[in-house]
């Protein structure tokens, strides 16, 4: 296979006929966005999204940051609260907390499943902690049940942030019906699509009702503002589309289980490598193929990265940079810090490669022998 190739991309959503198809339906109809929130194409997404993770309710909204922030407006996090959350994620996670007006404090995570810990979680709660938000990084779940435990017996609040992690699994039950609230975006490059929008799945009836006022303006009934509120509505295309994916996500997943064994085992007789790995009692969802360099420095890591993306394979760094370390975070003073060894080593070895289900067998090739060479 030539240099000349065409970039293989770290992600890539797969659109059919069906998504088109739903997408003209919406057209013709002339709903594009009720003023609600609830239009019928919003109302089944969001009643088959909740069958298909297990939870009680689903509430549509217009992105996964935003539903990170509607969950913490619903916990009701006020200025001056801390929220425990990892600082190996996306900067959204902690964004959505300085948003809401509390204050991240930031804890470390495990070294093999890239997740925030319930020992790091207990080291950093303070009178002042009224939330977690546990990540579910690369698409395997976070340990929730001592996390859950933990949270209930401080009688603090548990948002997850499963943006990466549509259908992945912990002890039987899907990422979804496991916290008091859990949080999923349909970014283009996510396990499933809506080309922008976010989900959040809760079993409190109170907690869905808040959150469908806050997706309103605060409206308990039109232009009668209860409490604040935001423009987070999801349209009507975008829930087309939803719905469709989800459809065809076990399907997704199984490919992108598929292709993550395939990486694994040839690229795991290496010995330069650290495998990604999946814990008894967990599935993963594969959002991302992510192994480490042994004992690596950033550079070297940063070099491997390079020599990939010269043989145009979409490799990348998630992440380069731990939150607690971006130059916002780094200069709020609202943001207390501790030691974060394990997520500062992971930032300096970690890279992914491509997982996703349009990934062709002769790609997957092609990308094992390019790390071969590479290493």
């Amino acid at each position: 296979m030539n240099s000349m190739r065409d970039m293989i991309p770290i992600n890539q959503p797969s659109i059919g006929k069906e998504e088109i198809e739903a997408v003209v339906e919406v057209l013709k109809s002339g709903i594009l966005t009720e003023k609600s929130g609830r239009g019928p194409r919003v109302l089944q997404f969001e009643k088959e999204f909740a069958k298909f993770v297990g939870a009680k309710h689903a509430i549509a909204v217009s992105s996964g940051t935003a539903a990170l922030h509607s969950s913490l407006l619903a916990a009701g996090i006020q200025p001056g609260d801390e929220v425990v959350v990892p600082s190996f994620t996306f900067s959204a996670t902690a964004g959505a907390v300085v948003l809401a007006g509390g204050k991240p404090a930031f804890a470390d995570i495990d070294a093999d499943t890239y997740c925030i810990t319930p020992e790091s979680i207990e080291a950093v709660l303070t009178r002042a902690t009224k939330a977690i938000m546990p990540v579910h990084m690369y698409g395997l779940c976070a340990d929730m049940d001592p996390i859950i435990e933990l949270a209930h017996n401080r009688g603090v609040v548990v948002i997850e942030d499963a943006a990466q992690a549509h259908g992945a699994e912990y002890n039987g039950r899907r990422v979804g019906s496991l916290g008091d609230v859990t949080c999923f975006s349909f970014y283009p490059g996510k396990n499933m699509t809506t080309g922008e929008g976010g989900m959040i799945t809760t079993n409190d009836d109170d907690t869905a009702e808040q959150l469908k006022r806050i997706r309103t303006h605060g409206e308990e009934r039109p232009y009668w503002v209860a409490r604040q509120g935001h423009n987070y509505r999801m349209p009507e295309i975008a829930a087309a589309i939803g719905a469709t994916q989800l459809k065809k996500l076990p399907g997704f997943l199984q490919e992108r289980r598929n292709h993550a064994e395939f990486l694994s085992e040839k690229l795991g007789v290496l010995g330069k490598l650290v495998m990604p790995r999946e814990p008894a009692g967990r599935k993963h969802a594969w959002y991302l193929f992510t192994p480490r360099l042994r004992g690596a420095n950033a550079g070297k890591r940063n070099k491997l990265v390079e020599k990939l993306r010269s043989k145009n394979i979409a490799c990348s760094v998630y992440y380069e940079s731990p939150i607690h370390m971006l130059p916002y975070y780094r200069d709020l003073q609202s943001t207390r810090r501790s030691a974060l060894p394990e997520t500062e080593r992971a930032c300096r070895q970690v890279f992914s490669l491509p997982v996703h289900p349009m990934l062709k067998q002769n790609e997957l090739q092609y990308v094992v022998e390019a790390v071969k060479r590479a290493i």
